[in-house]
């Protein structure tokens, strides 16, 4: 069984973006590579004693997560869809696994709404569950962030504007804007998150946090987290 919920949260802003964006949001991510990334969480996953089928996928997006092919393999049925604020997140039931993909946590712009999403994620773990999610790093932010990009896809354009700073600080909150089509543009707000900041979160929010992985645009985790990554993985249980 799995749950999945669209995460919005930060505000109007944010649900205004994503819908806009969520009609092209597949087209312009086409290149990426999710099977096999995905995969590879679910490897660190294995090594940290996953069990069971039942899983939670918060702040689904199009559902490129739960719809790949060993995803639907193991649901055996249709997954349930609700919208949910990522910092009121209703107890849905417990979950083998909690995860949140896509940079989904940069969009809370605090350490307060960081604990308040972790705890709603917590209150779905089964007993033995874990929870899983990424965060930009600030490489991603100094980077990509700060730089424009033009994608042209099935006869789409995007044009991606970075607003962030080479030599953005951590903690940072950095913006971009999106232009899906002439004269429509979207506000992309994400936060920073240190990985001291995101553990001390976890501990507040009474998650055991089991490891800590990191990589670049190869999109293969690693340990330990470098200053050269691009993206964080975390995976936690419940503490105790």
């Amino acid at each position: 069984m799995s749950v999945t919920t669209s995460g919005q949260t930060g505000g109007d802003w944010a649900q205004r973006t994503y819908e806009a964006m969520a009609p092209v949001y597949d087209a312009f991510t086409g290149h990426y590579e999710s099977e096999a990334w995905i995969a590879d969480l679910v490897k660190l996953l294995d090594h940290h004693g996953l069990t069971g089928r039942r899983l939670l996928d918060v702040g689904c997006g199009t559902g490129t997560s739960f719809l790949l092919t060993r995803a639907r393999e193991k649901a055996g049925e249709a997954p349930q869809l609700a919208v949910a604020d990522m910092l009121a997140l209703p107890e849905f039931g417990q979950f083998d696994l909690v995860w949140a993909l896509d940079d989904a946590i940069n969009y809370l712009l605090s350490s307060a709404e960081l604990e308040k999403a972790l705890v709603g994620m917590r209150a779905n773990l089964a007993p033995t569950g874990l929870l899983l999610f990424d965060v930009n790093e600030l490489q991603a932010y100094r980077t990509f962030f700060a730089e424009t990009t033009v994608v042209e896809r099935e006869g789409r354009r995007l044009i991606w504007r970075g607003l962030a700073s080479a030599d953005a600080a951590p903690g940072s909150i950095c913006e971009s804007e999106m232009e899906v089509a002439p004269g429509e543009v979207l506000t992309h707000r994400q936060r920073h998150f240190p990985e001291a900041e995101v553990r001390a979160a976890l501990a507040d929010a009474g998650l055991e946090c089991l490891g800590v992985y990191g990589h670049g645009l190869d999109g293969i985790p690693t340990q330990p987290l470098e200053p050269t990554h691009t993206k964080a993985i975390y995976i936690a249980r419940a503490a105790g």
